[in-house]
């Protein structure tokens, strides 16, 4: 069993760069957890098929988002991620999100060093509208069938307004800690 906690840090948010843990490969509809008292990932759900998963998922270790789980990440890279793989990423920018009138901040970010695509993704408009239009539409719609609970996509933020739900997600971290 790993702790992530324990062996990575949030990362360099000076240089805009965080330290990123893949839950969920894209394209996946298996919905897993890290669960931090056991350190290990556990599947939760499998989701339908039409909500698989639009990017690599992931979790920014030693942070708490104001959900009580660890502050979630949007990974682009050019192929799915396993589970358990950790990324040095580049921040781009934040999704803001609401889920059952709860603030949920999901993190995006591209691998720190992509040579393949020449690190040609410097920003969040890089990515292309139809790539925000997919996440949104995922994010607003993927517990539609479930009947029970509802979702709110309430925009995108800079790699600054990011980096300042990274640092209020590290401090509640530290707090519980305590």
């Amino acid at each position: 069993m790993v702790d992530y906690n324990k062996l990575y840090d949030p990362g360099d948010l000076d240089a805009f760069t965080v330290n990123t843990v893949v839950e969920i490969p894209e394209g996946s509809i298996l919905k897993v957890e890290y669960n931090r008292n056991t350190c290990a990932f556990e599947l939760d759900r499998v989701e339908p098929a039409i909500f698989a998963k639009p990017s690599n998922y992931g979790f920014i270790p030693q942070t708490l988002d104001e959900d009580g789980d660890e502050l979630d990440t949007l990974l682009v890279s050019p192929e799915a991620l396993p589970t358990g793989i950790v990324v040095r990423a580049r921040i781009l920018g934040v999704l803001n999100f609401e889920d059952e009138g709860e603030k949920d901040h999901k993190i995006i970010c591209v691998p720190a060093d992509d040579r393949d695509s020449g690190n040609r993704v410097k920003e969040l408009d890089d990515l292309g509208e139809q790539w925000k239009n997919k996440v949104e539409y995922h994010f607003n719609t993927y517990k539609d069938l479930k009947k029970r609970g509802t979702t709110k996509v309430l925009g995108y933020g800079d790699p600054e307004e990011a980096v300042a739900v990274i640092k209020e997600c590290i401090e509640r971290y530290r707090k519980s800690r305590s």
